[in-house]
């Protein structure tokens, strides 16, 4: 073989790290079940029948943990994704031995009172230890140690800058070694290849754009005779992306470059969140919007609720509730006119309304209805979509989630009046970034900010 000498292994490659960590695992396990019994009993000496079971607890999580994907490399991965793998193995564990006690019936015979410290100080420690060798690997990695090296194939392109340039790759456990900027001709191959010999890389990086993949069946030949690992990473460029990653589809492989994130447990996650948030809510603004309505119909002719059609979730129409904020009017020709500072239209009570944002209030109701979410793109008038659905790029995908009451773009100040095209476009970018950062705790941090900076804003009228 033609590949250098001067390849080193990681310890990963030298040492059966999969292994080490079961291993691991089921002592950290069979620790915890002990320092349970002691809680429980004050005896460190177990009762006849739990030996058994801690062996089979034991067993038990480290198969949920392999499930989880805990004893793969964790080598790119983030410490929060690890953390989740274990929370999740846990949780596989208690309801396998909870069904196994049930089938077998002889969950009288064990104490609850010990299955509860269990599952608590041994989660608790498979926690702890990772948390330990995360933080120990990051200072390793970062003196230099415990590297893949890297040859980076560089077409110009951002991806390729920020790799090369990265601070935190080396937490991460990689380091450029080279980079060796793309040609597509026979000279550049083979440069490749004495470029993969002399630095002897772990890893081949192809920074390439779409319209280059074509090389990459010539690149893999022109290895087959190292063992180097080749990663393909598309230079996008300024291709809008949304929610893109990998997905098998059935049984091939699909490169998801638009999909909406609110797929499977997500949507579940997210309804649970707005009915028992919403419903929460709803109690508490109850006698408010009792108030709201009696001050509206005392203070203009017309109706307590503004109801309008807006888009929702997959483009689908929906009637959006507000409380009324300005006098009845009619709009000629189905326009829909925004307002703005000092519009005559606006009442004295609906410029309170609408600067406070206590006239969205009845929209907790839609929520509920499931027809929006607590946290999302907020609801623009049909017409509004229309005209700046060809003005903004990417302006329709902020529709793949349910709208919002507020929304990452209203805690970052962009709300109320869109004059200009450059506020919508912000607005739109914000969105989109919700979108393909969605998580239950983003969520929760924009609710808190909506309470303390969201409601009140000077560019709401």
């Amino acid at each position: 073989m033609p590949y250098s000498s001067r390849y080193q292994p990681t310890f990963g490659e030298r040492y059966p790290v999969a292994m080490l960590a079961a291993v691991v695992d089921f002592l950290l396990v069979v620790s915890a079940a002990y320092l349970a019994y002691w809680c429980r009993f004050d005896d460190w000496h177990l009762a006849n029948r739990y030996p058994s079971a801690v062996t089979l607890c034991a067993l038990v999580v480290m198969v949920s943990l392999w499930a989880s994907g805990l004893y793969g490399s964790w080598r790119g991965k983030s410490l929060l994704s690890q953390l989740g793998g274990v929370y999740l193995g846990w949780l596989v564990t208690v309801g396998i031995l909870l069904s196994i006690a049930f089938f077998v019936k002889v969950s009288e015979e064990y104490s609850r009172q010990w299955f509860m410290y269990f599952i608590l100080i041994g989660s608790s420690l498979t926690v702890l230890v990772r948390v330990l060798v995360f933080m120990t690997l990051r200072q390793l990695r970062s003196a230099g140690r415990n590297l893949k090296t890297v040859l980076l194939v560089d077409a110009g392109g951002s991806a390729a800058v920020r790799l090369s340039s990265g601070a935190s790759l080396d937490e991460e456990g990689f380091r450029v070694a080279c980079t060796l900027p793309f040609a597509s001709d026979e000279d550049w191959l083979r440069r490749l290849v004495d470029a993969v010999d002399e630095q002897a890389v772990h890893e081949v990086w192809l920074c390439l754009p779409l319209a280059n993949g074509s090389i990459i069946r010539s690149v893999m030949y022109a290895l087959r005779h190292h063992t180097v690992a080749v990663r393909y990473i598309p230079e996008w460029g300024d291709l809008p992306l949304l929610n893109h990653k990998v997905s098998n589809i059935a049984g091939v492989y699909s490169l998801d470059l638009s999909c909406s994130p609110m797929d499977g447990p997500a949507r579940l996650v997210k309804r649970l969140e707005d009915i028992f948030i919403g419903c929460a809510i709803a109690a508490l603004i109850l006698p408010v919007c009792v108030f709201i309505a009696i001050a509206i119909k005392v203070s203009s002719p017309g109706p307590v609720l503004f109801k309008q059609y807006r888009t929702g979730i997959n483009g689908r129409k929906f009637k959006v509730y507000k409380f009324r904020s300005m006098i009845v009017h009619q709009e000629s020709h189905n326009d829909v006119t925004q307002a703005k500072r000092n519009d005559p239209r606006v009442t004295k009570i609906g410029a309170f309304l609408r600067r406070t944002s206590l006239d969205e209030l009845p929209q907790f109701f839609n929520v509920l209805q499931g027809r929006m979410s607590i946290v999302g793109p907020r609801p623009h008038a049909l017409t509004h979509n229309e005209y700046y659905k060809e003005l903004v790029e990417s302006y329709m995908q902020r529709h793949k989630v349910k709208p919002g009451i507020t929304g990452w773009a209203q805690v970052n100040g962009y709300r109320g009046e869109t004059d200009t095209l450059d506020k919508m476009q912000k607005r739109v970018e914000c969105d989109l970034w919700y979108i393909d950062n969605w998580s239950l705790a983003l969520d929760i941090k924009i609710i808190f900010w909506t309470i303390f900076k969201g409601f009140i804003h000077k560019s709401a009228y």
